[in-house]
C-alpha cells in the first residue's frame, strides 16, 4: 500500500511521477466506471435451488464426475454428460477457479464379470479393453485435457477397505454370509437428494437376495467370493476374499483425493437414486461430516427420437457411431444447444441443426482468414468493435454464470457473428481488429464449450492483388471511354464473387466482403 508519505517520495522522480498520474488518471477511471463482476451460481439438486459457488478453499473447486463401467463401448448417452461437464470445467477454468477434476473408472462390477463369462475371458482383460475404448472416445470428443484425473476403482480397494471398517465401527455396517452391508435405518437423511419417501422405499425393496439383511433396503460393501466362479475376482479383506459393492468405489476415491467433504459431485440424472444417494449415506457415515458435496449437478436423459436409449429397442448408439457420421463440434455444439439439466433428444434434425451451427462459425472464421485489411480506418471504428466484442462477453459470461446456460451464451455468440458481418460488409477493417475479433471469438467464446474450428494466419496471396490492379485499370479505361454498361458488369461480378469496388473521384479500391 502507497501511504502519503511514500507517495511523496514516489513522486519526486519524474519517471516515477509520470506512472503516478497514469495511476491515479487509472484509479479516477476506475471508479467512474467500476469493472461489472458476476458470481457464479449453480441449481443445487439437493436443496434445488439457485446458489453461488463458494468453494470449500477458494479458488480451489474440487468436483467429482460419475464414469462409465467398462463392460462395452460407450454410448451417445455417456458422451450428453461427459461433454456437459467437460464444459462446466472449462468455464470453470476460464473464470479463474483452480479446479481438480476426477472422473472415476468403474473397473469391477457384476456386469464386467458377466461380459467375461460370455467372453470366456477374464474381468481384467474386459475392463481393461473397453476402458481404452472409452478413453479413446473422449480423446476425439475433446473431453481428456480438462480431467485431472481418471481414477480406477480397482486401485483404491485399501482406501475401499478402511471405510468400510469405519462404517462397521460407527455402527452405520454389518456382516453377513454373503457380505457387508450398509445399515441405511441408521442414516436419517437417506432419500434426500432424491426426494423419495424412506417408508415406501422400504415397501418395494427386494428382499430376495440375502435373508441375512436387517432391512430390504441395505445395500452391499463387500460381496463375499462365490469359490465356484472361475471369473468372480477377490480381494483380501477383514471378512473374506470378495470385491467391493459399486457405490462405495466413488466415497473411496473422493475421500482419498479430496478428504471428506469437497465442492461440487455431477452426473447423469439416474444415478441419484441410489447411487448418489448410498454415496451420501457412505461418506457421511464414516466420516460424520456434513454435508458430503457442497453442490450436487446432474444431467437430463438422453432419448432417441422421444424413447429412452436401450439395446434392447436396437437404438442404441456408440460414441464412435456417432463421431464417425456427425463429428466432434457437432455433437458438442448438439449438446451445448439444450441445458444440461434438460432432457434431450438424438435425432438427425436436431443433429442437423447442430452441424449447420458450427458451419456457421466455421464460415465466418473463414471470412476473417481472407480478409484483405484496411490501412486506412478511423480510431471510432476501432472502439465501436472493441464494444461490441466486451457486450458479447458479457452476454456470454452472464448465461453461463447463471448455472452454465449454454443455449443462452450460444445465442451471444451468433448475435456477434450476425453483427460482425453485417460491419465486415459495410465498413474497412484493420488487420489489429481482425485479430483482436478472431481472439475473442476463439478463446473467450468457443474454447468454453470445446468448439475448436480450424484456422489459419492469413497468407497475402499475392497474384489475387495483381489481377485485381490489372482489373481495376481495364474498368477505369471502359469507364473513360463512357462503356458504363461493361464497366458496371465488372463491378457487380466482382461483388458476386465477394469483392467489393468502391470509387472515389478518380481512385478505385477494393475490399473483401460476403459474396452474394
Amino acid at each position: 500500500m502507497l501511504n502519503k508519505k511514500t507517495f511523496s517520495s514516489f513522486a519526486k522522480d519524474r519517471h516515477k511521477q509520470f506512472f503516478g498520474i497514469v495511476l491515479l488518471v487509472a484509479l479516477k477511471e476506475f471508479i467512474s466506471n467500476p469493472p461489472i463482476t458476476y458470481s457464479v451460481k449453480v441449481r443445487d439438486t439437493l436443496t434445488n435451488r439457485l446458489a453461488e459457488l463458494e468453494p470449500i478453499s477458494p479458488p480451489r473447486i474440487n468436483m467429482f464426475v460419475c464414469g462409465p463401467t467398462v463392460y462395452d463401448h460407450a454410448h451417445i448417452g455417456h458422451a450428453r454428460t461427459f461433454v456437459a461437464f467437460d464444459i462446466i470445467a472449462r468455464y470453470l477454468r476460464y473464470r479463474g477457479y483452480d479446479l481438480f477434476y476426477i472422473m472415476n473408472i468403474t473397473d469391477i462390477d457384476d456386469k464386467i464379470i458377466k461380459k467375461a463369462r460370455e467372453e470366456e475371458s477374464s474381468w481384467k482383460t474386459i475392463a481393461r479393453k473397453y476402458e481404452a475404448s472409452f478413453l479413446d472416445d473422449m480423446e476425439k470428443l475433446g473431453l481428456t485435457a480438462q480431467i485431472t484425473l481418471f481414477a480406477r476403482a480397482t486401485d483404491y480397494i485399501d482406501q475401499m477397505l478402511k471405510q468400510i471398517q469405519q462404517l462397521i465401527d460407527n455402527g452405520y455396517a454389518y456382516v453377513t454370509s454373503s457380505g457387508v452391508y450398509y445399515r441405511v435405518s441408521k442414516f436419517e437423511r437417506y432419500g434426500k437428494l432424491a426426494k423419495v419417501n424412506v417408508e415406501e422405499l422400504q415397501a418395494g425393496a427386494r428382499v430376495d437376495i440375502d435373508s441375512e439383511k436387517e432391512d430390504p433396503r441395505d445395500f452391499v460393501l463387500w460381496k463375499f467370493r462365490d469359490p465356484s466362479d472361475k471369473y468372480e475376482p477377490a480381494w483380501d479383506s477383514p471378512w473374506g476374499p470378495g470385491r467391493p459393492g459399486w457405490h462405495i468405489e466413488d466415497t473411496a476415491i473422493t475421500e482419498a483425493n479430496f478428504g471428506p467433504q469437497y465442492d461440487l459431485h455431477g452426473g447423469a440424472i439416474e444415478l441419484i437414486f441410489p447411487h448418489h444417494e448410498a454415496e451420501i449415506a457412505q461418506m457421511e457415515g464414516a466420516s460424520k461430516k456434513h454435508p458430503l458435496v457442497r453442490y450436487w449437478l446432474h444431467t437430463g436423459l438422453l432419448n432417441i427420437g422421444g424413447e429412452k436409449m436401450s439395446k434392447s429397442l436396437k437404438n442404441f448408439i456408440s460414441i464412435k457411431e456417432a463421431l464417425e457420421q456427425w463429428g466432434k463440434n457437432t455433437i458438442r455444439m448438439f449438446i451445448a444447444s439444450a441445458h444440461y439439466r434438460n432432457p434431450i433428444d438424438y435425432n438427425p434434425e436436431l443433429l442437423s441443426s447442430a452441424k449447420a451451427k458450427v458451419e456457421r462459425i466455421s464460415r465466418f472464421l473463414a471470412r476473417l482468414d481472407s480478409y484483405d485489411p484496411s490501412d486506412n480506418q478511423e480510431e471510432l471504428q476501432s472502439k465501436e468493435i472493441a464494444h461490441r466484442l466486451a457486450k458479447a462477453k458479457e452476454e456470454f459470461i452472464q448465461a453461463m454464470d447463471s448455472d452454465f446456460n449454454t443455449p443462452e451464451a450460444l445465442s451471444s455468440i451468433f448475435s456477434l457473428i450476425r453483427d460482425l458481418n453485417k460491419t465486415l460488409d459495410e465498413k474497412p477493417l484493420t488487420k489489429q481488429d481482425i485479430l483482436t475479433i478472431k481472439q475473442v471469438l476463439i478463446h473467450d467464446l468457443l474454447w468454453p464449450l470445446g468448439i475448436e474450428i480450424e484456422t489459419r494466419e492469413k497468407t497475402k496471396d499475392e497474384l489475387t492483388p495483381k489481377i485485381m490492379k490489372l482489373l481495376i485499370a481495364i474498368r477505369q479505361e471502359l469507364r473513360n471511354k463512357k462503356d458504363f454498361q461493361l464497366s458496371d458488369m465488372i463491378r457487380d461480378e466482382l461483388k458476386a464473387m465477394g469483392i467489393h469496388l468502391e470509387d472515389k473521384g478518380s481512385a478505385t479500391t477494393w475490399r473483401k466482403i460476403a459474396p452474394d
